[in-house]
């Protein structure tokens, strides 16, 4: 049976963090937990958080996660203040009663659901009765189930192996799975690298949003520390969309992936951060009830009750 216990679990799989504790009002230092790509790792790379709050002696102390689901456990026990994931991650955060907001929202990295150069596989609804990788309660897990879906056949009617990136992409490339669901870089570095075949990506899956996240005990007692972070993370996407050649090499340095996959991968993102709107809203609450629905969640989640609005 999923219960909050398992739900937890699943957010934690990856996560070794020890409590942290509430962050105290005017905090001295913001713990942030970032993945390899995104504006969050732009402005880990360019300095631009350490820059802007070095006058009011304010620190900045990064923390690198491999997914979303781990980083909020690490929000909901108070061992990072502010995060970044997809759109499923939360989801799965807030039917287990974790302690987040939304804070901000930017375009979702690339995703796909992969199948090997020599496949035979030619459309998403040959995945019936097939084996499909992919992380559970990722950004890619609600790709897959939308692609999935609109082609037709059931969720129920493929087997999911719940497997995180690195152990995905060694079942991909072993030959042990039929397909793999995930997002970029591992997306564009498994077509470069072992000429993986797109069947289907996110681009046809309707819209997709990642988010910045906020412990919520922080955002209460910080709200003008976290709009300035925001406001900065804005001001590094609006740097990265118009520089997206810099950022590929930006990030092929930062993780040691090959540049012509990151370089790939930039044809597919963008970095502009905004508000958490009516619309963006309405979407995530789409996502939430098909996880509902799909019995992946164990209760249903009103997405509007965890959004932040600055100074509330």
């Amino acid at each position: 049976m999923f219960t909050r216990r398992t739900a937890l679990g699943a957010l934690a799989a990856a996560s070794a963090l020890p409590f942290a504790g509430t962050v105290r009002a005017d905090a001295k230092k913001i713990r942030i937990g970032l993945q390899k790509n995104g504006v969050f790792l732009i402005a880990k790379t360019r300095h631009a958080l350490e820059e802007r709050f070095a006058a009011d002696g304010v620190t900045i102390e990064w923390l690198e996660f491999t997914f979303g689901p781990p980083l909020l456990e690490a929000l909901n026990v108070g061992s990072i203040d502010i995060g970044t994931a997809g759109d499923a991650p939360p989801i799965f955060a807030q039917a287990a009663r974790a302690r987040f907001v939304y804070a901000a929202t930017y375009p979702a990295s690339g995703a796909a659901i992969l199948v090997p150069k020599d496949s035979p596989l030619q459309s998403v609804a040959e995945l019936k009765g097939k084996r499909i990788a992919i992380p559970k309660g990722s950004s890619a897990h609600n790709v897959a189930v939308q692609l999935i879906e609109k082609s037709g056949i059931s969720f129920d009617d493929v087997t999911a192996a719940y497997l995180p990136p690195a152990d995905g992409q060694a079942a991909f490339s072993r030959g042990a799975v039929d397909a793999w669901a995930v997002w970029d870089p591992f997306f564009a570095i498994a077509e470069q690298t072992l000429g993986a075949r797109v069947l289907a990506s996110s681009a046809e899956a309707g819209p997709q949003n990642g988010f910045t996240l906020a412990n919520r005990g922080f955002a209460t007692e910080n709200p003008a520390l976290l709009k300035a972070v925001i406001d900065e993370f804005a001001r590094v996407g609006v740097w990265a969309d118009a520089h997206k050649d810099e950022v590929a090499d930006l990030f092929a340095g930062a993780t040691k992936t090959p540049i012509e996959a990151q370089r790939r991968a930039q044809t597919r993102t963008g970095y502009a951060v905004r508000a958490v709107t009516p619309d963006v809203v309405a979407t995530q609450q789409a996502n939430a009830d098909r996880f509902h629905r799909l019995g992946l969640i164990p209760t249903p989640v009103v997405v509007a009750d965890a959004v932040w609005t600055a100074g509330a």
